[in-house]
């Protein structure tokens, strides 16, 4: 299975179909440092050395109207997240600039809602602007679930990449959230590349799936074109309904990493929240399973490793940080920076 992957990957230049997905899926513990070793090759071959550095800030906490079993965001949860109004405009153009500083390509603006209104949308494109006019970083957002027009708009304003994560496959998505449905996240998806921006959208690992269901994640994704797609895993947050879940093995880990890339051979596969309690001694490892971006510092609403750590660990790997955002070597999809109207 690992040569006929190889060679439709490395050879054909060709992507893999769902049956040798499957399989490959099926080799034991015993072939993990194999098929990571492919993995890793075909990042190369698709995609080069190098690794996209990103900060996420979370403009606007909690209060999210919507029931995600895995997000302590939601209002419907008792968690210990304290809800925080938007954070004004010159702080969010000191921290793109302390990203950027530390060697990020982009800086992205989130904020727990189920889609924006007007006001909030006005916001972020004023300091997509702002911060564009004096810090050389690409903005990214994600404000959840997007209305007809709105990508356009976020487009115009200069916003080169949007967040939507489906979160899960089809098949499982209505176990974790039933106040909107997958095909709702789907549409946003579509919106934000029919406005000509890039899309970043990806799952979490370990709230129960099978391999299966993350298998119907990644294609799914690969069907919609995403040029970014984050590797979450399960971090289980007191007050939510997945609170009590256990942890992610840090080889099935490793290997959802491992098939995400052999899966989505294009992409730029972010290694993202979760990775510290999941992987913990480990972490270096998923950078040579596949993954060529990295989220630095904190996340949303728990603590990461600091930045200075990360990128310690890819210059000990001999991994350059890119200098602008990754778009391939070449491979199955034209993958061209989308220009940023200021």
């Amino acid at each position: 299975m690992l040569d006929r992957a190889s060679h439709r990957l490395l050879d054909e230049r060709a992507v893999i179909d769902r049956d040798l997905a499957e399989r490959l899926v099926e080799l034991s513990d015993d072939h993990l440092p194999a098929l990571i070793a492919l993995a890793h090759q075909v990042r190369l071959a698709w995609m080069g050395p190098a690794v996209e550095v990103e900060s996420i800030i979370s403009a606007k906490t909690g209060g999210c109207p919507e029931n995600c079993t895995f997000c302590s965001q939601s209002a419907r949860y008792d968690t210990e997240v304290v809800r925080e109004p938007m954070l004004p405009l010159d702080k969010l153009v000191e921290l793109a600039q302390r990203t950027k500083d530390l060697g990020g390509t982009e800086f992205c603006i989130v904020v727990a809602v189920r889609g924006p209104n007007q006001r909030m949308l006005q916001q972020v494109i004023d300091a997509a602007r702002a911060i564009r006019s004096s810090v050389d970083i690409e903005v990214a957002a994600s404000l959840g679930l997007l209305k007809e027009g709105q990508a356009e708009r976020l487009a115009a304003g200069g916003i080169h990449r949007y967040n939507h994560n489906l979160e899960a496959g089809p098949g499982f998505f209505p176990r974790i959230c039933t106040t909107h449905r997958f095909e709702d996240r789907v549409n946003t998806c579509r919106m934000v590349t029919d406005a000509g921006m890039e899309l970043c959208s990806g799952g979490i690992f370990g709230m129960g799936e099978t391999w299966s269901d993350r298998l119907d994640l990644a294609f799914e994704l690969r069907d919609l074109g995403a040029h970014e797609i984050p590797c979450n895993f399960l971090n289980p947050r007191p007050g939510t309904p997945l609170g009590d879940a256990p942890l992610l093995r840090p080889l099935e880990a490793l290997k959802c990493v491992a098939m995400f890339r052999l899966v989505n051979p294009d992409c730029v596969l972010r290694y993202s929240g979760g990775r510290e309690v999941v992987l913990r001694d480990l972490q270096a490892y998923g950078m040579l399973a596949g993954a060529n971006g990295l989220i630095v510092g904190n996340y949303l609403t728990t603590l990461g490793r600091s930045a200075e750590v990360d990128l310690a660990m890819l210059a000990d790997l001999d991994m350059p940080v890119a200098s602008k955002p990754l778009t391939g070597t070449g491979g199955r999809r034209p993958l061209s920076v989308i220009p940023v109207i200021a």
